[in-house]
């Protein structure tokens, strides 16, 4: 496979090139003010104690009007992970077409900017960023016209400024371009709004997610005491896709590629322990959290609109509802917006954000996202919209994509509707529930029991593969076939108490022994055919399965439809996950109301 085909198939720079269109909020046409482009070096230090030199490149689009006499708010922006400078061509252009100065560059470790990928931790990618501010602010000795850094330019002087060296200036960007506006945010208060996309909250509940909470404090958010199970599919293709970057640049910095090539020093053996483990040690743990905003939630003080994709299997809605709550809590201004697309789908519904025709009178996230720097950066009069929208893809609508969308006030939305486990069915009501059991078997090292599609790469290589375990390895209850709409939005979490006898004894001697599972929602048609909710998978690695605990799921937007059944799922692996080690006979007994389901139901 060619490092082109890599990259187009990983998606993320794919990602970072759907923002185009997101800054037409005025009435100007691209064609009235063609900007200026100059290509620029950067020499930065970074690291903990600013011990490393790195070059980093980028683009600086000017709009003619802007004149030290008439400054203009700017805008930086970064690629998403495996992409570069370039692929934020047509948000300098937009945005600058508007008023704005933008700044695209290369992210460390990609696209011409030397030294290596450090995962948007604040004390590289955020330390980079911040001297980046300073060059937007007028600082001198930061931007040169060539990579060896001998011919610098001349301070810019053209940037509006809230204080001396203060630049007004807001982030925006996708995935790995979404976090590093966190990393820079958290280390640089001049930094005046961000507007992060389909980013993570905690690396390891992304890439080796526990989704369930059964010790008093064991989780924050989405972080929890006991690691979870490491994403196969999704690992495996970062790496291809950052060490590819690393040997395609390393002429930039042959360093770059040792000792582990293209990542800060860490990734290759964390990645090493959790693909034979299952989980991440306690020292991979350390540095994930380390580069992930929940470990430095409280120095996030700007206004934040957060936009999550409900097809998303990397970073899903868990993630930014984690985040939204946290900045809540402390009295950051924070709005957030479910769109459509994410990870798993990169393709935006009709009147999201459309590149070949931008206009933010028809395209819902155009619209909210310029408005969002419009106030922020320009002052303008305009309303930033409501606290929460989300998409339904049941809604049909023509043009603007804003009769799909449907807005609250305040998250979560709905409330909380019980279905107890009777017998194998998924009942409503707590009165004579039925007594079952349902037994099933997790195989030893790992090992797959089932076939799905590849969560990483399933929408570009186009495969629909439907959710198949093997005899024997699974659990399953199902309600009677519907008679209303039942439509759920957000996390589903489910109470449950297994029987696991060797587990109970195994985990007794650490986290390689405790009981795995993976836990599904499905919607099951009239004639019989399961579809798993976008893909999306809970594993559980079971504190103690001696005791009950509970799994709060990924987040979805879904419609389960009349005459539909609503399915859960206990499997004993997922093809995208490492699995637990043990072989272990799994036994659910239900007919008691603490075996139950609560979906978050909007009426």
């Amino acid at each position: 496979m060619s490092h082109r085909r890599l990259l187009g198939l990983l998606a993320l720079p794919l990602i970072a090139t759907a923002f185009p269109a997101l800054a037409l909020s005025t009435s100007a046409t691209a064609a009235d003010s063609e900007p200026t482009i100059q290509t620029l070096h950067f020499k930065v230090n970074v690291g903990p104690n600013g011990g490393k030199v790195c070059d980093i490149v980028g683009d600086l689009y000017l709009p003619p009007e802007a004149s030290p006499e008439n400054r203009v708010p700017a805008i930086l922006t970064t690629n998403g992970f495996g992409g570069s400078k370039n692929d934020q061509a047509g948000i300098g252009k937009a945005f600058s077409a508007r008023g704005y100065a933008v700044l695209s560059y290369s992210g460390l470790g990609f696209g011409g900017s030397d030294c290596q990928i450090t995962l948007d931790d604040p004390d590289w990618d955020g330390v980079a960023g911040k001297q980046l501010v300073s060059y937007l602010g007028g600082a001198a000795g930061i931007a040169f016209t060539d990579d060896a850094h001998k011919n610098p330019v001349e301070p810019l002087d053209l940037i509006k400024l809230d204080a001396p060296g203060d630049p007004r200036v807001g982030m925006v960007g996708g995935s790995y371009g979404g976090q590093i506006q966190f990393a820079v945010a958290g280390v640089d208060p001049r930094v005046d709004t961000i507007v992060p996309i389909i980013t993570w909250n905690d690396l390891t509940y992304s890439l080796g997610p526990n989704n369930t909470a059964q010790i008093p404090g064991q989780t924050s958010g989405v972080s929890t005491s006991v690691p979870g199970a490491t994403k196969l599919t999704w690992g495996l293709g970062f790496s291809v896709l950052g060490m590819v970057n690393g040997v395609m640049n390393a002429q930039t910095d042959p360093f770059r590629l040792i000792p582990c090539p293209n990542f800060a020093f860490f990734v290759c053996p964390a990645l090493v322990t959790a693909g034979t483990t299952g989980f991440f040690d306690n020292a991979s743990i350390a540095h994930l959290r380390h580069a992930s905003v929940t470990t430095y939630l409280n120095r996030i003080t700007v206004p934040t609109l957060l936009v999550q994709g409900e097809a998303d299997t990397l970073f899903n809605l868990n993630e930014a509802i984690a985040t939204y709550q946290a900045l809540q809590a402390q009295g950051t201004e924070v709005k957030m917006i479910w769109q459509s697309w994410g990870h798993s789908n990169a393709t935006p519904a009709p009147g999201e954000i459309d590149l070949g025709n931008p206009d933010p009178s028809a395209q819902y996230e155009t619209g909210r996202i310029s408005d969002w720097f419009e106030h922020y950066l320009k002052d303008a009069e305009v309303g930033t919209g409501p606290e929460f929208a989300y998409f339904r893809d049941w809604v049909g609508y023509s043009g603007n994509a804003a009769p799909a969308y449907a807005t609250s006030p305040s998250y979560p939305v709905g409330s909380a509707r019980k279905y107890y486990l009777s017998g194998t069915g998924l009942t409503t009501s707590p009165v004579g529930l039925a007594k079952g059991s349902q037994a099933f078997l997790t195989a030893p090292a790992g090992v797959p029991t089932n076939l799905s599609e590849l969560d990483a790469i399933s929408y570009f290589s186009k495969l629909s593969v439907p959710e198949l375990d093997l005899p024997g390895t699974t659990a399953a209850w199902n309600t009677a076939p519907l008679t209303e709409n039942v439509d759920v939005v957000g996390p589903p979490v489910l109470t449950l108490k297994v029987s696991a006898p060797t587990a109970a004894v195994t985990g007794l001697l650490g986290h390689a022994g405790k009981l795995v599972v993976f836990v599904r929602m499905q919607d099951v048609a009239p004639d019989g055919t399961a579809s798993d909710i976008k893909m999306l998978t809970a594993p559980v690695r079971v504190p103690d399965v001696t005791k009950p605990f509970t799994v709060t799921m990924p987040g979805f937007v879904h419609r389960f439809a009349p005459g539909h059944r609503i399915r859960l799922v206990v499997a004993a692996s997922s093809l995208n996950y490492r699995g637990g080690d043990g072989a272990n006979l799994v036994t659910i007994t239900t007919g008691s109301t603490s075996q139950v389901l609560a979906l978050p139901v909007v009426e």
